[in-house]
């Protein structure tokens, strides 16, 4: 377990890297598509690099995702995201100390790639839209994800699914509330940014644990049935 916890940490500290360090450091040249593709990317690299260790979760609302899908232990989801949080404030931090090498540089209301919603938030979406995007397209993320790693699935494409699902994602909805559909990647960024990030921080917890929770009950029902 100490081996796929290390693991966990390592591999969100390079979905934050990576994904929020594309929107802060090269937003400007690279917009919207190459955020997307970055975070997509990310993915990719954990879950070949890591997958094989700890199945690159990454997210806690995967984790219990699997959790009511019968794939995984209540107490193990747990550790898990403890983990992942613990990685994604690792990713923040890191970040920041690279982004706050540049002169001029401030942290801003939602610094850091946070995620948010409402007046002075990008597309300046309201709460519910906010609510209803990121519980939906972590339902059809974590949906993926079961479908991709379960019993049948094709070898070796696993990582490459889950992270152009991401991407897609993110081609959507950055505009909504930069996308989160993960509660650690949203926590760590939160938590240096302060202010609206961390105020509004719990609607990208709460959302996509309902969204991974119901695409796990889902998919085992219909594991059940097919059995």
């Amino acid at each position: 377990m100490t081996r796929k916890l290390i693991a966990e940490v390592i591999g969100t500290a390079i979905l934050v890297l990576f994904g929020c360090g594309s929107a802060v450091i090269a937003g400007p040249d690279i917009g919207f598509t190459g955020i997307s593709l970055a975070f997509g990317l990310a993915i990719v690299a954990a879950a070949y690099g890591l997958g094989a260790i700890s199945g690159a979760h990454l997210n806690p609302a995967v984790s219990f995702g699997m959790v009511s899908a019968g794939r995984m232990s209540v107490a193990e989801a747990i550790q898990y995201s403890i983990a992942q949080i613990a990685g994604a404030i690792l990713g923040a931090a890191l970040l920041y100390m690279i982004a706050s090498g540049k002169p001029g540089f401030a942290l801003g209301e939602w610094g850091l790639g946070s995620n948010g919603y409402g007046p002075g938030y990008l597309g300046e979406y309201t709460l519910g839209a906010a609510l209803i995007f990121e519980a939906v397209m972590t339902f059809l993320f974590v949906t993926v994800i079961l479908g991709a790693t379960g019993t049948g699935a094709a070898p070796g494409f696993a990582g490459l699914a889950i992270g152009l699902t991401l991407a897609a994602i993110h081609l959507v909805g950055i505009n909504v509330t930069g996308v989160s559909v993960n509660p650690a990647r949203s926590i760590g960024p939160a938590i240096f940014a302060g202010g609206a990030a961390l105020a509004q921080l719990w609607v990208f917890i709460a959302a996509p644990l309902v969204g991974g929770l119901v695409a796990g009950a889902l998919y085992k029902a219909g594991m059940t049935r097919a059995a």
